[in-house]
Order: C-alpha cells, then sequence, then structure tokens
C-alpha cells in the first residue's frame, strides 16, 4: 500500500474511534441535567445510581439512553419493580428510593420516555417544566409519594401515548389542556386525590384506549362526549364522587370491554344501548342510586365475565333474556327491590343465592320457591 494511502486510512479509522467515542459521551448539557437530577434523589440498597459516574452517560448509566443519531439522551427507564437482575441479586424484591423530581430534569429537551416508577418514597411535586418536553411520549410516575397539582400545561406534550400518575398523592383537578392530548393510549390517574369534574371536552381524546380514574374525589358528571372516543376500551371511574345520569351513548362505544362506575352517587336507569352492547364484557354499577327497572334487552351476542348491579334502587324483574346470554359468569343483583320469580335455565342455574340477597320478593331458585 502507498505510504499516501496508509496515512489516509489510519486518520479515517482514528477520526471514526473519535466519532464513536464522542456519541456515547452524552453532551454536557444532559450530563449536567442528569447529575442534577440524581442528586436530588437516594437510593441505598440497589446501588443503581452509582453508575451514574464518568461521561459515558449513553451506554454505562443504569437506565439511560441516548438517541444513536443525535447523541441526546432519549430515554430514562428506572422501575423499583421489575425483573431487572439487579433487584433480585440485592436481596431484595423491590427498590426503595428517597428524594424529588428535580426540575433539572427539564433540561433533557429531547427526552422521550421519562419512567420512575414504582419507589414507594419519592415525594414533593411533578415539576411543572415537565410539560416543556415536547418529544416526551411516556411519562409513567406511578407508585410513589408525589403531591400537588398534574402540571396546568399537560396538554402540550403532544407526542404523549402514556400517562401514567397512579397510586401517588396528587391533587387537584384535571387540567383543562389535559384532553388536548392528541396522541394519548393510555391514562391512569387511579389511586390519588384528585377532585373536580372530568373535563367537559373529555371526549377529544379520540386515541385513548384505557381511561383509569377511580379511587379519587372526582365529581361532576360523565361527560356525554365521552361516548364518541372510538378506541375506548377499558373506563374506570369507580370510588368517586361522580353523579348524575350515565351517558347512553357509552353503549355506542364500539370497543368498549370494561366499565367500572361502581361507588358513586350516579341515578337514573340504566341505558337500554348499554346492557345491550356487543363488546362489553364487565359491567360494574354497584354502590350506586340507580333506579327503575333492568332493561330486558340481552341477546345471543352478551357475554359478560362479571355484571354487577348490586346495592342501587333498582325495581320490578329480573330480565328473563339473561337465559339467551351466550356467556353470564359473576352476577350480582342483590340489595335492590326486585321482585317476582327468578328466570330458569343458564345462568340462574349455577349461581348462589347471595347474588339475589335483600331484594324485596324474588322467589325460586336458588332462593326459596315462589308461594
Amino acid at each position: 500500500m502507498a505510504p499516501h494511502l496508509l496515512s489516509f486510512v489510519v486518520v479515517v479509522v482514528i477520526s471514526a474511534a473519535a466519532s464513536v467515542r464522542g456519541s456515547s459521551a452524552c453532551p454536557t448539557l444532559d450530563r449536567d441535567a442528569l447529575l442534577a437530577f440524581r442528586s436530588a434523589l437516594s437510593e441505598k440498597h440497589l446501588g443503581i445510581l452509582s453508575s451514574w459516574t464518568g461521561d459515558d452517560c449513553c451506554s454505562q448509566w443504569y437506565g439511560v439512553s441516548c438517541d444513536p443519531t443525535t447523541g441526546r439522551v432519549a430515554d430514562i427507564s428506572l422501575r423499583g419493580e421489575s425483573e431487572d437482575p439487579i433487584i433480585p441479586r440485592s436481596g431484595r424484591s423491590r427498590g426503595l428510593m428517597y428524594g424529588r423530581i428535580s426540575p433539572e430534569i427539564c433540561h433533557l429537551d429531547r427526552v422521550t420516555t421519562l419512567i420512575l416508577a414504582d419507589w414507594k418514597q419519592i415525594s414533593g411535586p411533578i415539576p411543572p417544566c415537565l410539560a416543556s418536553l415536547s418529544f416526551l411520549r411516556i411519562l409513567d410516575l406511578v407508585g410513589n409519594r408525589l403531591s400537588g397539582p398534574i402540571p396546568n400545561d399537560i396538554g402540550n406534550l403532544s407526542r404523549l401515548t402514556v400517562l401514567n400518575l397512579a397510586n401517588n398523592q396528587i391533587s387537584g383537578s384535571i387540567p383543562t389542556s389535559l384532553p388536548a392530548l392528541s396522541s394519548l393510549m393510555h391514562l391512569d390517574l387511579s389511586n390519588n386525590q384528585i377532585s373536580g369534574p372530568i373535563p367537559g371536552d373529555f371526549g377529544n381524546l379520540r386515541m385513548l384506549s384505557r381511561a383509569l380514574l377511580s379511587r379519587n374525589r372526582i365529581s361532576g358528571s360523565i361527560p356525554s362526549a365521552v361516548g364518541h372516543m372510538t378506541r375506548l376500551a377499558d373506563l374506570d371511574l369507580a370510588q368517586n364522587r361522580i353523579s348524575g345520569e350515565i351517558p347512553g351513548s357509552l353503549g355506542s362505544v364500539p370497543v368498549l370491554s370494561s366499565l367500572y362506575l361502581d361507588s358513586n352517587r350516579l341515578t337514573g336507569q340504566i341505558p337500554t344501548a348499554l346492557l345491550s352492547s356487543r363488546g362489553l364484557g364487565i359491567l360494574n354499577l354497584s354502590w350506586n342510586a340507580m333506579e327503575g327497572e333492568i332493561p330486558d334487552v340481552f341477546r345471543y351476542h352478551s357475554y359478560y365475565t362479571a355484571l354487577d348491579l348490586s346495592y342501587n334502587q333498582l325495581r320490578g324483574p329480573v330480565p328473563k333474556t339473561l337465559v339467551t346470554a351466550a356467556f353470564v359468569g359473576h352476577l350480582d343483583l342483590s340489595h335492590n327491590h326486585l321482585c317476582g320469580p327468578i328466570p330458569t335455565g343458564s345462568p340462574f342455574d349455577h349461581l348462589e343465592a347471595a347474588s339475589f340477597a335483600a331484594n324485596d320478593c324474588l322467589c325460586g331458585g336458588p332462593l326459596p320457591a315462589c308461594k
């Protein structure tokens, strides 16, 4: 090989090696933001944050990864409960982390995933500046002790697909900007202290598949526009303070498979369209103040793994069309004002008396025979 060609090859190899080294060392601004984030946290048992040293934060720092094209920090994924070998090696079933979420994390303006989940002891507020991270797709802060409100400008995160803030101590109301999250598919705000109404334009979340808002202090009515969310499969509003009637439009949501509205203050009649829905498999309306008769509209395609209408003010007979349903697993009609003979045949031939207890005058198997 000619000397000048050999020199050229050596220069290219050295330059390539330098490029690889440079791509693995995240920018100083990103590294400083990560170090500030780490300084506000304390984890004594697993030692995962002890790996956050040196310049190579893109491949050597636990839970951190970078975009291979830009070299910028793209993902932070730290879970206190996971199958990662680091947890069983520590002799623990889960990790505990103390401290707070430093606003310095918002300097990572190219981050797409921020997971700081199930650490039990991380407290303080959610930094409002998180709403400025325009590339964020996943925000998962479940299972901590975070308090204060959801950032008002959360709706600015147009790329967000997952928002999980469950099992914290978050208070305040659902931000009016939240329905602007046009890409959101999974929303979990359950088991917090959130109060106030569901935004009236909640139905604008047209990509949403799961809306889990149970065990809060949410009040007001269920917006009728929720019935226009064509991708909604699971809606859980149980154990809140929701009042008013159930929108009949919920019965026309094409893929709705589970609906939990139990332990609220709902009134009015059960919408006919709800019980005749083709896809609904779990329906829990227990512990409300529903009135009127149970619509006798079950069909051959009705397939309920669980149907709970207990602890209401329902009257009239047990629907005879339940015997035509394809399947009814768990059925609970107890603690109402139902009256008359219980129909014979499936599913009634495998149900226990508890399913019909504390009604006005029901009779027939599995209850005492009608007189």
